[in-house]
């Protein structure tokens, strides 16, 4: 076992199936500290992950499912079996943790009392099976260096959770970047590693997929803001702004053009209307290219990245009006979920 006496693990999932089996067993040398917490699944998740020999706390299903409320709960019930813990590795249930990763995590975290949270690279298992894989990969490729937040899987240091007070339950998404505003705000840092940390299985074919994980962005962006303002250093007000701004200029110069083209002018007007809608459109484009290649992206990639990201605009505007409605009609926003439940389940791999 790793000379890592100090850390414990938590992995959360829900209806991973062979996802999970590959997450576990990247973490068999840790078995003994590891806690899965399970979010209802119908794939043998459950079942697999305990003859496994991990730890395993199953979600009450009365009270709407986050991925907050999931690592909250296997970090409470890490904490009542191994209380002298001092640094926690949550682990999302579609990730194997690479070789290594870990000790060098502990050791950072080590040498820096004052990093509260240390995370690495995250990679695409399947890059180049679709392109909405394509886009997650360049998406987790992050600046090295100190950060302002962290993803799903991190290594935290068990007293800046204490004092930040752990993952906001009721955020349906960007539960991380939330809970990392209030770390940095207790004194603490936050840094990404130049080493391989996960392996990401997003699992995603289908373009109605990444609208719907597009659209989780909205609800991150408007959760966040009801709890921070918009005065926040993480700056969710100036992005919710951006979105809307861009979405709202485009929609109104196409309606604009639509209606000058059946109108009695000039064809010069016609025109000059008819094109301002691709203007914008190549004016937001432009600056997402140019900015994915500065960071040396390839110049097809970048093509893509920026194409989907401003029409990524579109759902994250929507998933915002949705979170805001629900907020004010006083409803749960459930977990916006974007898989499929895989085919084999993970029972069988046992």
């Amino acid at each position: 076992m790793p000379a890592t006496p100090k850390l414990g693990i938590v992995a959360i999932g829900r209806n991973e199936g062979e996802r999970l089996v590959r997450s576990l067993r990247s973490l068999a040398d840790w078995r003994a500290s590891t806690v899965y917490v399970d979010s209802a699944s119908t794939d043998g998740s459950v079942a697999f992950a305990r003859d496994f020999g991990v730890s395993v706390v199953q979600l009450d299903t009365t009270i709407p499912f986050t991925a907050g409320r999931a690592r909250n709960a296997g970090y409470e019930n890490l904490l009542e079996r191994l209380p002298d813990v001092e640094y926690v590795q949550f682990v999302d249930g579609d990730c194997e943790v690479e070789a290594g990763w870990i000790e060098r995590a502990v050791a950072e975290m080590e040498r820096n009392p004052q990093l509260g949270v240390v995370c690495g690279r995250r990679r695409e298992r399947f890059r180049d099976a679709t392109v909405w894989n394509r886009l997650c990969d360049m998406e987790w490729n992050t600046p090295i260096g100190r950060a302002g937040a962290c993803g799903g899987d991190a290594l935290y240091r068990v007293s800046a959770l204490r004092a930040a007070g752990g993952f906001d339950p009721r955020l349906v998404a960007g539960e991380e970047p939330e809970l990392c505003v209030r770390v940095r705000g207790r004194g603490f840092s936050i840094e990404r590693l130049d080493a391989p940390m996960t392996i990401h299985d997003v699992a995603m074919t289908r373009f109605s997929q990444w609208w719907r994980r597009a659209s989780r962005n909205g609800h991150a962006i408007v959760g966040s803001l009801m709890i921070h303002g918009a005065g926040s250093d993480h700056d969710w007000g100036r992005q919710l702004f951006r979105s809307a701004f861009w979405v709202g200029a485009i929609l109104w110069t196409a309606l604009a053009a639509l209606v000058l083209a059946f109108s009695d002018v000039s064809p010069a007007w016609k025109w000059t209307a008819s094109a301002l809608p691709l203007a914008l459109f190549v004016l937001v484009w432009s600056r997402t290219y140019r900015s994915r290649r500065k960071r040396g992206d390839q110049v097809g990639d970048c093509a893509i990245y920026a194409t989907f990201v401003v029409l990524g605009k579109i759902p994250e505007c929507l998933g915002a009006w949705s979170c805001w409605r629900d907020h004010v009609r006083g409803r749960s926003t459930h977990w916006i979920e974007y898989k499929p439940v895989p085919a084999r389940s993970a029972g069988e791999r046992s």
